[in-house]
């Protein structure tokens, strides 16, 4: 069985949504960063819902923390498929990636997903920014890091957004 990495930035560093909602199996899961790159909340989703989700942008003089999974080549076509990235919603590339870990500080590449598509009129809700936060304490992400999350200005989740989820759960749940 062929593995890979993936690095989550996003919702899917909350184990209930990777294992859970998205059905992932990992082997091993760590903190970690990657130089190079910084986190940003305005990518529109697939279907307008009225607010935006995690994504990465390229910018030298950053880095983005999240959460490194070990996974099987097809659990990595499953986020993939999740994800949207089929349609255009991210693209998956391969960035470098050092362990938080201080026993372990290993580097190595692993996939992530970014998006082109940005829209800075909108903001993420407070739903989603709860699980950014709850992935993050989970997998032990620094207290800064959690702090700057804590401070990204959020909006109630809107009817859409509730709607829409609900029916990507179902679908989710038909897999």
């Amino acid at each position: 069985m062929s593995t890979a990495w993936y690095f989550a930035y996003g919702s899917n560093m909350q184990r209930a949504t990777f294992a859970g909602r998205r059905g992932i199996s990992f082997m091993r899961a760590e903190p970690a960063r990657v130089g190079g790159w910084r986190l940003v909340f305005d990518k529109p989703p697939l279907f307008p819902v009225g607010e935006s989700y995690a994504n990465i942008v390229p910018d030298a003089g950053t880095e983005v923390l999240g959460v490194l999974y070990e996974v099987t080549a097809d659990d990595l076509a499953h986020i993939d498929f999740t994800e949207g990235v089929p349609l255009g919603n991210y693209q998956r590339i391969e960035v470098p990636v050092t362990s938080l870990r201080p026993s372990s500080n290993s580097s190595q590449r692993a996939f992530t997903l970014t998006s082109e598509r940005r829209d800075p009129q909108l903001q993420p809700s407070v739903r989603y920014m709860n699980l950014l936060i709850a992935g993050a304490l989970e997998h032990g992400l620094p207290a800064d890091y959690v702090d700057f999350l804590r401070a990204v200005p959020a909006r109630p989740e809107t009817a859409e957004a509730i709607r829409f989820r609900a029916m990507i759960d179902e679908f989710l749940q038909r897999r």
